[in-house]
């Protein structure tokens, strides 16, 4: 076995490491949309913030068997690695998984990190992997999609009317592409409430949010090639940002969308913000992306308040993607 890490520009590396984990995923999660050329390309040059993460390729020969991603912060959970590996599943039980495995812990004390932490779908070979490793499973996320065809506008109508009426203190805004200078410190502060979701028994501290890393994250995926659309609940009184959520569009294949935040300040609770922002983000879209027909979302399972408004709204579940984590 040799495992050489490679780059964006081994282009022939790059397409068959796409071409194996669409392999994977028919087997996984046969729902997930297919990896491109382009999206992978794009999560290797600018990753989800600026922030990208080491990729390796385990090859047989001339044959691609696995791939290892190793994402690592200098923001914040400075303690820990977390590794994404993928085997081919034609050439599962024979040890290449271990081998990547090892070579992550390896690499990731050499990061100076104690802490490595992977994840895996419910059902799949990797949560026997995760068992034979010692790998104590720590959170579990549900992925739901939402099919926007399926939306009954007067359904969703009424949703936004309720919601409205809860909130009647605040304005909403739209913005569309990055968010301009002088709100940049108010948008980091409502980033930042999204540390109130459960993280279940993971080994994570919060996540820091200076506005240098709300432009970075903007930065990195508009030069991914998405369309950036945030809408923020205002206090009308204060001129407070109260809330946000934001979905991104692909620009390669507009049909498919990303739920990223959504989270309310703490001391705005309690009026249906969140299913106001969620609610009026669907009508914008409606108009701004007709062709638009999936939104793909992520939750802690344990995130109660979250899910009940996903669910009003008409997301449904996908898979369980399970989280493991040791101290090494």
């Amino acid at each position: 076995m040799d495992i050489r890490d490679f780059t964006a520009d081994d282009e022939d590396t790059v397409a068959a490491v796409v071409e194996l984990r669409n392999a994977a995923d028919k087997v996984d999660a046969p729902f997930s949309h297919p990896s491109t050329v382009h999206s992978y390309t794009a999560m290797m040059l600018h990753g989800w913030d600026g922030e990208t993460p080491e990729t390796y390729a385990m090859w047989s020969g001339n044959t691609l068997v696995g791939v290892l991603t190793l994402s690592v912060s200098e923001w914040d959970n400075t303690h820990v690695a977390w590794a994404g590996l993928t085997v081919h599943p034609d050439a599962r039980r024979r040890g290449h998984g271990t081998s990547l495995f090892e070579f992550a812990v390896d690499r990731t004390r050499q990061l100076g990190r104690r802490s490595i932490g992977c994840d895996a779908w419910d059902g799949s070979a990797g949560v026997h992997f995760a068992a034979r490793r010692g790998l104590p499973r720590k959170s579990s996320a549900i992925n739901r999609r939402q099919t926007l065809s399926a939306i009954d506008r007067q359904m969703l109508d009424g949703l936004y009317d309720e919601a409205a009426a809860a909130a009647s203190s605040y304005d909403l805004l739209h913005l569309k592409g990055r968010t301009p200078e002088d709100m940049l410190d108010a948008v980091a502060e409502m980033s930042a409430a999204i540390n109130d979701a459960p993280t279940d028994d993971l080994d994570i501290e919060d996540e820091v949010f200076p506005k240098e890393r709300i432009v970075d994250y903007e930065n990195a995926q508009l030069a991914s090639g998405n369309r950036f659309y945030r809408v923020i609940a205002r206090h009308r009184e204060t001129g407070e940002l109260a809330g946000h959520s934001v979905v991104l569009v692909e620009s390669e294949r507009p049909t498919i969308g990303d739920q990223h935040d959504t989270s309310v300040l703490r001391s705005h609770r309690g009026h249906r913000l969140g299913l106001l922002l969620k609610a009026d983000m669907l009508r914008w879209l409606a108009d701004e992306e007709p062709q638009l027909e999936t939104i793909d979302t992520w939750n802690a399972e344990s995130n109660d308040h979250m899910i009940d408004v996903n669910e009003k709204l008409g997301y449904e579940v996908l898979g369980r993607e399970l989280q493991f984590q040791a101290d090494i």
